[in-house]
């Protein structure tokens, strides 16, 4: 039997309770959450990139990016007074992340989808995004498929895709003279990406004027050229142009390098990350990116100072990408005061501007999600000019330029096939 003291505790404590109880339904009839949920309750992310095969050491820095912009946002206090929780993991190959990202939606409760190199992953992903109604960012595929024919409302795409590739390389080709009455041998990564890439370059060629004399396939393990040289040579094209994804333009132009041709060599797609790998004195050429560590600009010169000294190395273009990403969700959450799938659409379809520390602002276009954003042209600086290991390239100037539109080099809503 309890004593009077016990039972006047007993009492108190229920009205305490009694007290707490009436708040929490109080703030659940308002809409508002309790302090205990609030400070608990993250807002989690799923992250796929591949961190294996010929694209892993592109994704190891977009891991690097994104963490970093996590910590960052984290560390200023979250986002809405909640912290981020990132889940990454290897991506692999098209079918594991499909099943990568159906799992971080049923059992890890994700609010987003993010990531991605390799755009057959990319549509497999934005595929379960699309049946479960999540929001997807593709962050670094570049096939023109993904916002084409296989876009859909819950996808958007920040790199910029293989139209506006081939083109920013190939205004540098024209006036090079490379172009018009040339002969050129074409080789193409055999996976979704090669294989728009590839017919990206066609049109281009053809259209300015030169004829495709070849165009192989090759396997997306392949680390062995020699049989490719033999070809090349026996063609005696007038330029050499590359449809290759990761390691694989390193590995060609090392080999080609040894080879000893003198064909001139361009190609649509090519990492900073590859390039450094290849080497000074084996690259060579003109190539596309979307980001380089040697902009002018507050922002990336900010960037560099911070991802150098937490990872120490130079971040290459999946670093930043990643990274500017993450901040473009978390501001699309800070506007629209929600987690909400269909608000923060609505808010990436309004075209709001982003800093994504470029000298201009980029921006979705509402009907097809990419990102309006500069890319930029590079060859290889003359030798000896490089201060170290990393500073061989010579990046072009923006395009499109500072007074054309930033649609420019990208495909119209006319010669687009994506209906939403």
């Amino acid at each position: 039997m309890e004593s009077k003291s016990q039972l006047q505790v007993a009492s108190a404590h229920r009205r305490t309770m009694l007290k707490t109880g009436a708040l929490v339904a109080g703030s659940a009839a308002l809409g508002l959450p309790t302090l205990a949920v609030a400070q608990a309750e993250k807002i989690r992310i799923g992250h796929l990139t591949p961190l294996t095969g010929f694209l892993g050491a592109l994704g190891d820095y977009a891991v690097q990016g994104i963490k970093m912009a996590v910590e960052e946002v984290n560390a200023a206090g979250g986002v809405l007074g909640r912290q981020i929780d990132l889940v990454s993991e290897d991506s692999v190959n098209p079918q594991t992340a499909s099943s990568k990202a159906q799992r971080m939606i049923e059992r890890d409760k994700v609010a987003f989808l993010m990531g991605e190199i390799n755009s057959a992953s990319a549509l497999t992903i934005a595929q379960v995004a699309e049946r479960n109604k999540t929001l997807f960012m593709s962050i670094g595929a570049r096939s023109d498929a993904l916002r084409g024919k296989n876009c859909n409302r819950y996808t958007f795409h920040v790199d910029i895709p293989v139209t506006v590739m081939v083109n920013a390389a190939g205004e540098a080709l024209l006036r090079q003279g490379l172009v018009k009455d040339k002969k050129v041998y074409a080789l193409t990564s055999d996976y979704l990406f090669g294989h728009d890439l590839s017919k990206a370059a066609k049109n281009f060629f053809t259209r300015n004027g030169g004829t495709v004399i070849g165009d192989e396939l090759v396997p997306t393990d392949l680390t062995d050229f020699s049989s490719q040289m033999i070809k090349i040579r026996q063609a005696r094209p007038d330029l050499i142009a590359t449809n290759l994804g990761g390691n694989q333009v390193t590995n060609f132009v090392k080999q080609y390098s040894e080879f000893g041709l003198q064909i001139p060599v361009a190609g649509f797609n090519l990492n900073t990350a590859d390039a450094w790998a290849a080497g000074e004195g084996n690259l060579g050429g003109i190539w596309p990116t979307v980001w380089h560590h040697e902009l002018k600009t507050p922002g990336t010169q900010a960037f560099v100072e911070k991802f150098t000294k937490k990872y120490g190395r130079i971040p290459e273009n999946h670093a930043w990408i990643e990274y500017v990403s993450l901040m473009m969700l978390v501001q699309a959450i800070r506007e629209t005061k929600s987690t909400d799938t269909d608000k923060v659409i609505a808010y990436f379809e309004s075209e709001a501007q982003f800093d994504v520390l470029k000298a201009r602002k980029a921006y979705f276009r509402s009907w097809d999600h990419q990102l309006m954003q500069e890319a930029y042209p590079f060859t290889v600086k003359p030798k000896g000019q490089a201060k170290h290991k990393q500073d061989f390239l010579l990046f072009g100037e923006a395009v499109p330029g500072p007074n054309e539109p930033l649609e420019k080099l990208a495909p119209t809503k006319a010669e687009s096939a994506c209906k939403m």
